[in-house]
């Protein structure tokens, strides 16, 4: 995946991610009732739960100083991922697209922790009684994108030369 365009022009990415996050997350809230599982298709409920911390509910119970670190946490790592973005070559790349999916999904998330003081998760997948952590598109995003990136770097032909 290569085409001549400018790194920043692929924002369009990262905004898509938002908006489908932040109507999905409208739909959940305006839909669903906290905590009750409705049934979608076998291994998957749409149940609506708010997260105060960050993954796997990671720092939820330490009485609020946790929403403004996530919020300067967020704010700090999306203009660090601008800035890549702004010095990678003018190519769409993978890395430019898992950039701007990890960037999107940062900004879902944020939007909520400033809004609400929390995230709103809705996306449940068990196996029998287990079920993993509820989660969001913006957590997708964020995950995918993540895994992009470090397949990427791991895998991917560098066309860089050594001086």
């Amino acid at each position: 995946m290569s085409y001549r365009t400018s790194a920043l022009n692929t924002l369009w990415i990262a905004f898509l991610v938002i908006f489908v996050d932040q109507v999905t997350k409208f739909v959940a809230l305006s839909s669903l009732q906290l905590g009750e599982p409705v049934a979608v298709m076998p291994y998957l409920n749409w149940t609506l739960a708010f997260n105060y911390g960050a993954a796997f509910s990671f720092l939820a119970d330490m009485g609020g100083w946790q929403r403004w670190f996530f919020v300067s946490l967020a704010v700090g790592m999306s203009a660090f991922m601008l800035w890549w973005l702004n010095r990678l070559p003018k190519a769409l790349t993978w890395e430019t697209v898992s950039l701007n999916l990890v960037l999107g999904g940062a900004i879902g998330n944020l939007i909520d922790r400033v809004w609400q003081g929390k995230v709103t998760d809705f996306i449940d997948f068990y196996l029998g009684s287990w079920h993993y952590a509820t989660f969001n598109i913006a957590d997708m995003a964020i995950t995918i994108g993540a895994i992009a990136l470090v397949i990427n770097e791991l895998f991917a032909k560098k066309t860089q030369t050594t001086p």
